[in-house]
């Protein structure tokens, strides 16, 4: 739908079906596509013998760590990240998942404890695992973003580009659709490196490496068309929002990862 000045407005309904009482949301929807493709690219890898594990089915028990991890890790670093007062005076409201926030820094620290606990189980490198995981997991993020954008929520700046999208739970405002750069630089790129690289053998912890490195540069050149609000607001007074902020971390376990696999000879993933 475009509006008299061409600008195209956001009329998506978040809500995919409604079953009875219940409303299955697109958003959902996506997270559900986002761990079926994981499962594929897992299982592909596993049988290729660049994922060491016995088995599908110790694939299976892969994905539902990293489930476990991003559904625990997303929602705590959201409570503590960006509304750590609320959620500290109404801790209850933790669990409320379905008021919405996650976050996707979060959800990388669930991710890799989960993950170090089943790599423990399994008595398999850990680098291993998060090496595949890590590519497995890039098409999730351009999903989780593309639900953002149906959500209309995260939204950006005002802008007069033509690609401008108005947002009308928002304001009649046109705005960047930074959910979609977001889904492109997170997603879309961080995939295509790292399946680029990852094709033959490499050293352990490369795959981990460039997705933090590659990841963390997007979030922190695509959050400068975010709309600033107190709750994404970086600390300290730097100028950054919280995105950016955390990411300056996660750039830091990037580039000691690929520090550590330039001087690591075993291959592995």
């Amino acid at each position: 739908m475009t509006n008299a000045v061409g600008y195209w407005v956001h009329s998506w309904d978040a809500v995919a079906v409604q079953i009875g009482p219940l409303p299955l949301r697109w958003y959902g929807i996506m997270y559900i596509i986002g761990f079926g493709v994981a499962y594929f690219l897992l299982v592909r890898r596993q049988r290729a013998g660049r994922l060491w594990l016995p088995s599908r089915y110790a694939v299976q028990d892969m994905l539902f760590y990293g489930f476990c991890g991003v559904l625990a890790g997303g929602r705590l670093g959201h409570c503590l990240f960006y509304e750590a007062g609320h959620y500290l005076g109404a801790p209850w409201e933790i669990v409320m998942v379905w008021k919405g926030g996650m976050s996707s820094h979060g959800g990388f620290i669930g991710v890799m404890i989960a993950l170090a606990l089943f790599a423990r189980a399994y008595r398999v490198p850990f680098l291993n695992v998060l090496d595949n995981a890590v590519l497995a997991a890039a098409p999730g993020l351009f999903f989780g973003r593309l639900g953002n954008f149906i959500n209309a929520e995260l939204c950006g700046r005002v802008t007069h580009v033509p690609w401008a999208v108005i947002f009308p739970n928002v304001d009649y405002q046109p705005r960047h659709p930074v959910q979609l750069y977001q889904a492109v630089m997170e997603g879309a790129v961080t995939f295509a490196v790292l399946a680029i690289v990852g094709r033959k053998e490499r050293r352990l912890g490369l795959l981990s490496g460039l997705f933090a490195v590659v990841y963390a540069a997007g979030r922190i050149f695509t959050e400068r068309y975010r709309e600033p609000s107190p709750v994404l607001e970086g600390p300290l007074g730097l100028g950054m929002t919280q995105g950016q902020f955390l990411s300056l971390f996660v750039l830091g376990i990037g580039i000691g990862l690929l520090v550590y696999s330039a001087r690591n000879r075993k291959h592995g993933s």
